[in-house]
């Protein structure tokens, strides 16, 4: 009962400190939505790289790592430290600089003016929200799998039917309510606050993670001679992974530009200067956090541990850690990682349907402040509770699940960067690259999704050795570029305010 103690004690702290955000509010739907503008540079780190580390980060790569080899960190660890950066200083800054002089709070806002276009705002809302949706649901998934294995045999009496573990319905039940409450109250400071608060937790407890199972293990020498033993193919240079499939991923970080929970995280800063912290850090604590989970998911393959894809964290740290107050606080630590990114995630929702659906239809000042966030937080609440529905019917991978959610941000990106650097781009080669995206997504996920029907999951789907995401950007790019070149480029008024005001 210790681990499930503790465990509780985090839950009640996190929950104090997001109701204690509460108290800083200043009653208005700017500071609900992007806390005035008021996040330094520490706060913004913090924030931005919980927001990105999900289950996706922490039980799915130790899970694809066990088993597809060393190869995942090359990935998505490497590419994602250079290219994240990247786009927070050519995509965030410059999206930051508008949103505070022209007071956007959203995504669809920003493109539906420079693009003066409000179908293209249609189009663009129901696209982001159903690729959001599935990044909810990582790391619900994560949370119940990685509970459910850490808590075999615990309470055999109350839940026989998972041999003692709580079941993950339950987990994805607390996990929900706990996030919904703080970002309920406190909005996006609420979300902040608690943000940074979990990255140290789970960055931390991610390294101790590491350090005991590698003293489990015999040592991080031994663990991997008995992975070369029993898995030699794992530790190759690139594991299972082929060439053009591995160089192929350098597409899927570029989702980041497009997240509409990071846009909205962009929007928080205090100041350009403070995302100097975020670029420089960033790749560092990617690095941090990604080493040890994929080690652990290499190690798995040598300690003969069985287990699917999804619980194969919870399994190592299960049989190797003996001490239940550690046990506590490693659970504690995946949880905050997964958290960390659920609270932004339902707070971007709720802001998206109140600026881009409600104020977009009825006005932007049809509702005082008070009613708006009141608007916002039911939308939340709506959200919460479609995604835990959909929880209950988990995907067997968690990886693969994430990769799909980024490919679909990541065809948008020559829109975010057209939208931002070229002044010839019209809303007709916007909506096309929209389409477009979607079209391919779609169909290609289809095609996935068939190839894996009646299986244990199986291998990814290639389009001649390259990953969808490979095929999906050059096209929405291509699209965009045409279509804009022979149709009637933006009016002067427009090119005006986005590109010659300082």
């Amino acid at each position: 009962m210790i681990p499930i103690y503790i465990i509780a004690g985090y839950l009640l702290l996190l929950l104090g400190l997001g109701l204690a955000s509460n108290h800083f509010f200043r009653g208005t739907s700017k500071d609900y939505f992007v806390a005035s503008h008021s996040i330094g540079p520490f706060m913004l780190l913090m924030s931005i790289f919980g927001t990105t580390m999900t289950a996706f980060a922490l039980v799915g790569s130790t899970g694809k790592a066990y088993t597809t080899g060393i190869g995942v960190y090359g990935l998505m660890a490497s590419w994602s430290g250079l290219i994240h950066a990247a786009c927070f200083f050519l995509i965030g800054i410059r999206l930051w600089a508008f949103g505070k002089r022209y007071g956007y709070v959203t995504q669809v806002q920003f493109f539906r003016e420079r693009f003066e276009s409000p179908w293209l705002g249609h189009l663009l809302f129901p696209v982001l929200v159903l690729l959001v949706i599935p990044y909810l649901l990582i790391g619900i998934i994560g949370a119940g799998s990685v509970m459910r294995g850490l808590t075999v045999g615990t309470f055999v009496e109350v839940f026989p039917a998972t041999k003692g573990a709580v079941p993950p319905w339950l987990t994805g039940a607390v996990i929900c309510a706990v996030v919904l409450a703080y970002v309920f109250w406190g909005g996006v400071r609420g979300a902040v606050w608690a943000n940074t608060f979990q990255t140290l937790v789970f960055m931390a407890t991610g390294v101790v993670a590491f350090w005991m199972i590698a003293q489990a293990l015999g040592g991080p020498a031994a663990a991997s001679r008995k992975t070369l033993e029993l898995a030699p193919e794992l530790l190759a240079r690139e594991g299972k992974i082929g060439h053009l499939q591995f160089l192929s991923y350098c597409f899927v970080p570029l989702s980041v530009g497009m997240f509409p929970h990071l846009f909205q995280h962009w929007l928080t800063a205090k100041s350009a200067k403070s995302f100097r912290l975020t670029c420089v850090a960033h790749p560092i604590c990617i690095m941090i956090v990604w080493i040890p989970c994929i080690l652990i998911g290499i190690w798995a393959a040598g300690a003969a541990i069985k287990a699917p894809p999804n619980a194969v964290l919870g399994k190592m740290v299960a049989e190797l850690v003996h001490s239940p107050y550690l046990t506590g606080l490693l659970i504690a630590g995946v949880l905050a990682a997964i958290m960390s990114s659920l609270d932004s995630q339902f707070m971007c929702l709720g802001t998206m349907f109140t600026r881009d659906v409600v104020g977009h239809i009825f006005g932007e000042h049809r509702f005082t402040d008070r009613q708006t966030i009141w608007l916002a937080r039911g939308f939340i609440v709506f959200i919460v509770a479609v995604t835990y529905v959909l929880s209950l019917f988990p995907p067997p991978h968690v990886f693969d699940l994430g990769v799909w959610c980024f490919s679909g941000f990541a065809g948008l990106f020559p829109l975010a960067l057209a939208a931002l650097y070229w002044k010839r781009v019209t809303k007709a080669g916007a909506i096309a690259s929209v389409l477009v995206m979607v079209a391919l997504w779609i169909t290609l996920f289809l095609r996935d999704m068939a190839a894996r029907s009646g299986s244990d999951g199986g291998d990814e789907l290639l389009v001649f050795g390259l990953m969808p995401v490979a095929i999906i950007v050059p096209a929405s790019a291509l699209a965009l570029v045409v279509v804009s070149l022979v149709t009637r480029p933006p009016s002067p008024r427009t090119v005006e305010k986005f590109f010659l005001k300082g």
